[in-house]
């Protein structure tokens, strides 16, 4: 049972649909050691070949062996602005494909039906395709290109949901599922007829191995047409978390933050300018944060003549300031947000107008009034009135169905799941986690927090389960 039908899941899925990758013989890769090494082993599909050995050596844009393997598979020389062609080639050998469930809140593709979809992605587009199936090659199909190497929101959401219908995965996918507790139970303590809810047009996921004395069992909910709520529990030997990290958004913690003009998502000032409730007449949108979220809020405010209070933490030159890691050809917008940042500061005027920018800066409190009270790094105080707040200061992942919040799994099991601090510990060559066997965590669960490299804790997870399965070659 996977939980979470993002881009995470559902290339697990292919994977596991018996949909096998194998080195594409006449095919070269530009990294000579791992060519020799696919070599060694042409007739043997990459899931059954040591991960481990194939990824030694290998470096890039990520912290995982396995996710700049599979990247580099399919992707040859992409960090270089190439356009090499994939060195696999896919076969379905539908007898080693193994029984699975895919649960998810919305329809596959997970968070990014929740994404405003004018919204460009970060990645390059063809960096959010999913296996044998180029996502610039689908864009074609629709008659429209990349709009400076990247898509947006929309594009992509449509794209994961036909994936999965192109490749015939749809029979192992149930939307409209809240899944509310997950907890490891003896066999022996489980009726017959316990796991018929969601499974009528799937394989038994009941026959359980002999040895097991103990398995997953998972309960929730399945939202009907009717918006009824209809209760399930399935057991599984095996649970894959790919839940993603969209679920929470992160709060501050201070007094008045609880209020009903402060927000914690994108869609409120979205929402604030359809409905005409804000304006260039209105008092000051605060934006809070310095992230990618943040940088959209204040151009979609930018462009409807929205007034803007920004206030962040950071100093606009300080280096692990988002923007100043992006190359500022690829993100032009970008790029003009982190200048107005700069040159609009309360201290000093520039030329933007209706907007001004609080570097170095932290909120104390939000008022009823809608005054909100800002702290500079050496004390001095700022009192600003708003129409509205937005706190986008990132999000964590909603882990409340797991015992103790899914603490215990972390790398450090005194502090809360967080995808860039706290990862869930895992294996990095098969993802399961390392203090509960059988469950694994896949894409920012397991510190992986771009589409392009989720893919490969994929493959690390198909490897394994099939290795369990007994369904690897010899």
């Amino acid at each position: 049972v996977f939980l979470g039908n993002g881009p995470s899941g559902i290339c697990l899925s292919y994977l596991l649909s018996g949909y096998t990758p194998y080195f594409k013989r006449g095919s070269l890769h530009p990294h000579p050691i791992l060519q020799r090494k696919l070599e060694e082993a042409p007739d043997v599909s990459i899931l059954d070949q040591d991960l481990e050995y194939l990824s030694e050596g290998l470096e890039g844009r990520s912290h995982s062996p396995v996710a700049l393997l599979f990247d580099t598979l399919q992707r040859p020389d992409t960090d270089f602005g190439g356009t090499a062609d994939s060195v696999l080639t896919w076969w379905h050998e539908t007898d080693r494909a193994i029984p699975h469930l895919v649960l998810g809140r919305n329809a596959p593709g997970g968070a990014w039906h929740s994404i405003e979809g004018s919204m460009v992605t970060l990645s390059r587009g063809e960096w959010m395709g999913l296996p044998d199936l180029p996502f610039k090659d689908w864009l074609k199909q629709k008659r429209r290109g990349l709009r400076n190497n990247r898509a947006t929101a929309e594009d992509i959401a449509q794209y994961y949901q036909q994936y999965v219908m192109k490749k015939g995965l749809q029979r192992n996918f149930r939307c409209g599922t809240v899944v509310t507790s997950l907890r490891k139970v003896r066999t022996e303590s489980i009726s017959n007829h316990s796991q018929k809810d969601l499974q009528e047009n799937s394989d038994s996921l009941g026959n359980f191995n002999e040895r097991s004395t103990e398995v997953f069992q998972v309960d929730g909910f399945f939202k009907t047409l009717k918006g009824d709520k209809e209760p399930f529990s399935i057991y599984a030997e095996n649970v894959v978390l790919a839940t993603g990290t969209y679920d929470s958004p992160t709060w501050l913690g201070v007094k008045g933050e609880n209020l009903s003009y402060v927000h914690h998502q994108l869609f409120a000032l979205e929402e604030a300018v359809r409905n005409n409730s804000i304006g260039i007449m209105s008092d000051p949108v605060l934006i809070v944060g310095a992230g990618l979220t943040a940088a959209d809020a204040i151009l979609l405010a930018h462009h409807c003549n929205v007034p803007v209070i920004h206030v962040f933490r950071r100093g606009v030159s300080d280096p692990g300031l988002t923007f100043n890691q992006l190359p500022k050809m690829m993100y032009p917008e970008y790029h003009k947000v982190h200048q107005m940042m700069k040159e609009q500061t309360a201290a000093c005027a520039g030329p933007y107008e209706c907007y001004v920018s609080l570097p170095e800066h932290h909120v104390l409190s939000f008022g009823k009034d809608k005054k909100c009270v800002f702290q500079d790094k050496n004390g001095c105080q700022k009192i600003y009135k708003v129409s509205m707040a937005l706190v986008l200061t990132g999000s964590n992942p909603n882990l409340s169905f797991l015992p103790n919040n899914g603490i215990d799994l972390a790398m450090d099991s005194d502090q809360p799941v967080n995808p860039k601090r706290n990862p869930i510990d895992i294996d990095p060559f098969t993802y399961e986690c390392t203090q509960e066997k059988g469950l694994y965590a896949l894409g920012p669960l397991a510190g992986d927090n771009f589409v392009r490299f989720v893919q490969g804790g994929a493959l690390a997870v198909a490897s394994s389960l099939l290795k369990k399965a007994n369904k690897n070659p010899p």
